[in-house]
């Protein structure tokens, strides 16, 4: 066998392993972070799955081994990342009727604590004038910077912290009923309350910024798993309009974010219309999906889109929906299994939360 051929081996055998571990229920950090880079993961095993039928002569056996792995490898990355792309069926209508007339704009952006450029932040809050702005990851610097916005932004909820887990929600429709809680970690805030539309419109909120795991942060995914599975098993109970969005440290795709949906039955209006990377905004090639806005059937699109760079290692993101109680006979509520309902349960035991979260 010539070099090339063992060379064209290993770097099959290598790229077989994302899709190993990120199949597992494991949770230790580096293993949850292979559900990270699908995209790239798939990228990659395209490209030597092309330089590998080239390079093989097939005169052995391990080279249709290798290919026939390579392949099913690649298909198992498609098939997660496949339902944000444009040919996926779209999870969330398109408001086309007429002029919105109940509509709710939201911005939300993970600042970067060490990031100065506050004027970057303002500029596109002026220009996209959000009725809800939610910052994460901002300290008291950030609260100073964004003082002016208070004047059209009467409504405010301000957790400022130096811990990267500081969090202000600025509102021009009235907040109802807010509250900060800390589901899991004393020093990990959450925002929870209502927005009022109008005076018959009332939408329960919740704000998430949950740990990452990571060798700097956790060594396991136990606790970020447990605060979203928790969240989406009370939403359920709840059964009201609901939105949920923040920087939620976890991807679009995850077996954890896709549970979480169909626990909480909220939709995610970027299925079937794009990936919006929202993190690394430094490095073009790495980048997924960490910033999100889910919400309940009775809400259609109007907008959404990635903003452009300000500073921080996160876009922001800003989505426009239209809140129309009619969308729920057309929109269906994602389920969970009740084997997957089991494993959320032992997920959150596992993590012991924090008794009513204060």
């Amino acid at each position: 066998m010539e070099i090339s051929e063992l060379i064209m081996l290993v770097a099959c055998a290598v790229l077989l392993i994302p899709s190993i571990a990120s199949a597992t229920r494991f949770d230790k950090w580096w293993i949850r972070a292979f559900d990270f880079p699908r995209i790239q993961i798939s990228i990659l095993s395209s490209v030597v799955l092309v330089i590998a039928i080239f390079v093989f002569d097939f005169s052995e056996v391990i080279h249709f081994i290798a290919i026939g792995l390579l392949i099913l490898s690649l298909l198992y990355q498609l098939d997660k990342i496949y339902p944000y792309t444009w040919f996926a069926k779209k999870e969330v209508m398109q408001f086309e009727d007429g002029d919105p007339t109940d509509n709710i704009s939201i911005l939300v952006s993970n600042v970067l604590t060490p990031n100065k450029d506050y004027h970057k932040l303002l500029e596109i809050v002026n220009r996209r004038q959000p009725d809800i702005l939610l910052t994460l990851e901002s300290d008291n610097k950030w609260e100073e910077a964004l003082k002016d916005l208070e004047k059209d932004y009467k409504y405010c909820v301000k957790v400022p912290q130096d811990n990267l887990y500081g969090m202000h929600l600025y509102s021009k429709l009235k907040l109802e009923e807010t509250e900060v809680r800390y589901l899991v970690k004393e020093d990990i805030p959450s925002i929870h309350g209502f927005v009022r539309l109008d005076d018959n419109s009332k939408i329960r909120i919740h704000c998430m910024h949950p740990r990452p795991p990571s060798p700097s942060e956790a060594q396991t995914s136990t606790n970020r798993d447990a605060e979203l599975l928790m969240l989406g098993r009370d939403v359920r109970k709840q059964d009201e309009s609901v939105l949920v969005f923040g920087d939620l440290n976890d991807v679009a795709w995850s077996r954890t974010t896709r549970l979480f949906q169909q626990m909480s039955g909220l939709l995610d209006p970027r299925i079937g219309r794009g990936f919006f990377n929202t993190f690394h905004a430094d490095y073009l090639f790495f980048r997924w999906p960490l910033d999100h806005v889910f919400h309940s059937n009775d809400f259609t699109l109007i907008d959404i889109a990635r903003e452009k760079h300000i500073g921080s290692d996160h876009f922001p993101m800003y989505i426009k929906l239209n809140f129309e109680r009619k969308a729920e006979l057309e929109q269906n509520k994602p389920e969970a299994e009740d084997e997957e309902k089991e494993w959320a349960q032992k997920k959150i035991d596992d993590a012991k939360p924090r008794e009513n979260g204060v």
